[in-house]
């Protein structure tokens, strides 16, 4: 066994205190989650291991408060029927306006989700339902206002079972996720309800390759449901990337492995325990072309190698981070036929796997087992109840901080692609406008060009007025919030010019990146000429040339004053170059959503900025 693996085997502990939360001295077991541990933990370390008999959650009449008796077996009763019901990249998406479309009819958020599992699970003797990572961060002010506890809290209702983390579960660290999943009021914000503080996640987190430095791992690396003596594993990952996506301060001592070597280590162990049927939940994902709901065409990106190089055991890979849905059956190095699915984003589609169990084996049957994904549309369904109390619980809150007018807008300013946000590689005025707000903001440091990372502007600013009626063209400030959430600290740094020629190269993302081009969002007064190259959707060639800073020629030997947010600013999507730069020089230039607050308020009606500040040559 690797030494820098064992502690998976063996977690520790978790001895931290929330501000105003009780002190979580246990090991990892979900808060408020029944849950039957046998003599069985002390083979499988500190996994989570949930028995036959520790249902939770709502929704009863499939398996939450008893499996019911639909399910389908063979004559002589070897046979079970598991379902999965999986989704991927919720992001806090609660409410029914912010989730967004399928082919144009409005897909998603917590009260049709739920209503949607609910109908899925109608009639499954054994439902679990999973997901795959980024259940919160990166969320629209209704819940990331609040620290994403609405999301948390919306999916306890909706009866999630167990997920992968995700890059955005560490949007605020690896002791903030901990308060998530075990409760306790905000360290700094305190109790939202006094009388009834957060409780923490009834779903289990995995993060089975995310270890510190002794190297154990913050939150348990795999999670077993027995099911008429068949024990199904869920291992849970995030992409081994994240530490390039996150601020750098929040995960201090975190390393984040290979996905595959990682999943491989505890499928051998399993094994060695006598766990056959087996899961693997991953926040890592690919790009199928064309985009179709249930099809496969064309998939590239990371999970193509990923899925190579899973050991043939794994009988079902289910992922997101993309954005994308798709549904595959992808050969295993065994060359056999296995599911990989993912189920797009905001809740708009739902993954079933109907899993066939074997009770000889312990082992799935692949060549019985189906996959299909469900589109949540809005119209189909009825708002589940349960999650509509929980929306009117925050209501009030956001009401009061998330409806004030901040300033106002000419027309839409989108993000990139068609939709809009669905392609980080090309210039959009989203980016733009924040970087022009970055610019205006640190003008007292001398700045003089701003960058913005694209996957920092999480929404587009619409001009038409929302349903909460502030009038068209009136953005309030919980439209802001939802537009660049992330609450990121401003710096001005020094940089040679050959330095900012460095910086546009990387946009030109490492080869199996999920994206291959991330285009930088510029400031006014900056533009250059462009040349990429991109092949099986990895970029392989980049050329900038031509740059130039208000009618005048960059000097590659030239200093000057850059404006970044922190997470650039440390080398954040792979941005090293910015990571380089010498820390003595940095200006605090204050909060980056202020500096948009008061660039709206200031300039309004903002008009959107133009998206030729970069020439891209064919």
């Amino acid at each position: 066994m690797n030494n820098n693996y064992g502690a998976l085997m063996n977690l520790p502990s978790i001895h931290k205190p929330f501000a105003n939360g009780p002190e979580q001295h246990r090991r990892f077991v979900p808060h408020a989650l029944p849950l039957v541990i046998s003599a069985l933990s002390l083979a499988f370390g500190s996994a989570v291991i949930a028995g036959d008999s520790a249902p939770h959650g709502k929704h009863g009449s499939a398996v939450h408060k008893g499996w019911s008796h639909h399910g389908r077996h063979d004559n002589r009763g070897r046979l079970i029927d598991l379902q999965l019901l999986a989704f991927n990249d919720y992001h806090g998406h609660l409410t029914p306006d912010t989730p967004g479309t399928i082919d144009d009819r409005p897909a998603g958020g917590a009260e049709y989700l739920a209503a949607k599992l609910a109908e899925l699970r109608a009639g499954n003797k054994y439902s679990l339902t999973v997901a795959a990572g980024d259940l919160i961060g990166g969320s629209p002010a209704f819940s990331g206002l609040f620290h994403d506890e609405p999301s948390v809290e919306s999916l306890n209702a909706m009866g999630l079972d167990v997920s992968s983390v995700g890059n955005h579960e560490f949007d605020e660290g690896v002791i903030e996720l901990l308060r998530m999943q075990y409760g306790g009021c905000h360290p700094v914000d305190g109790c939202y309800f006094p009388e009834e503080p957060y409780a923490g996640a009834n779903f289990q987190w995995l993060a089975a390759n995310v270890i510190d430095e002794t190297g154990d791992t913050p939150l348990p690396p795999y999670w077993i449901k027995r099911i008429e003596g068949v024990d199904v594993a869920f291992i849970g990952m995030t992409l081994e990337a994240t530490d390039t996506l996150v601020a750098a301060s929040g995960i201090a001592g975190y390393t984040f492995l290979d996905e595959a070597e990682t999943a491989n280590r505890l499928v051998r162990h399993l094994r060695r325990h006598g766990v056959k049927a087996i899961v693997v939940l991953l926040h890592e994902g690919g790009i199928p072309n064309p985009l179709t709901l249930d099809g496969c065409e064309g998939i590239s990106g990371p999970i193509v190698a990923i899925n190579a190089a899973l050991n043939a055991e794994v009988d079902a890979v289910i992922t997101g981070h993309t954005h994308q849905p798709y549904n595959c059956m992808l050969p295993d190095p065994a060359g056999n036929p296995r599911p990989v699915t993912s189920a797009w984003s905001y809740g708009r589609v739902v993954s079933e796997f109907n899993l066939v169990l074997d009770k000889k084996t312990g082992d799935v049957r692949r060549d019985l087992s189906t996959a299909t994904n469900h589109a949540v549309y809005q119209d189909e369904l009825e708002p589940d109840p349960e999650l509509t109390a929980v929306i009117d619980k925050w209501a009030p809150l956001y009401a009061e901080a998330g409806t004030t007018p901040i300033g106002t807008i000419s027309d839409d300013i989108l993000r990139g692609g068609n939709p809009p946000g669905s392609d980080r590689g090309v210039e959009s005025a989203a980016g733009n406008l924040v970087a022009d707000a970055q610019l205006w903001a640190t003008s007292a440091a001398d700045a003089q060009i701003a960058f913005m990372n694209p996957g920092g502007v999480r929404s587009d600013l619409a001009y038409p007025s929302s349903i909460e009626g502030e009038g068209d063209g009136v953005v309030t400030f919980g439209e802001a919030f939802t537009f660049q959430p992330f609450g990121n600290t401003l710096l001005t740094f020094t940089m040679t010019g050959a330095q900012i020629v460095s910086v546009l190269e990387e946009q030109c993302q490492p080869l199996g990146a999920s994206r291959p081009f991330l285009h930088l969002g510029v400031s006014q007064g900056f533009s250059y000429d462009l040349e990429k190259t991109i092949v099986g959707g990895d970029c392989i060639d980049v050329h900038v040339s031509n740059v130039m800073l208000n009618g005048a020629p960059l000097d590659p030997a030239g200093s000057y004053r850059v404006t970044a947010n922190n997470f650039l600013a440390d080398g954040g999507d792979n941005f090293t170059t910015f990571a380089a730069i010498d820390a003595a020089t940095r200006t605090d230039g204050g909060n980056d959503l202020d500096a948009l607050v008061n660039y709206l308020g200031t300039f309004g009606p903002v008009a959107p900025p133009s998206i030729d500040r970069v020439n891209e040559l064919p």
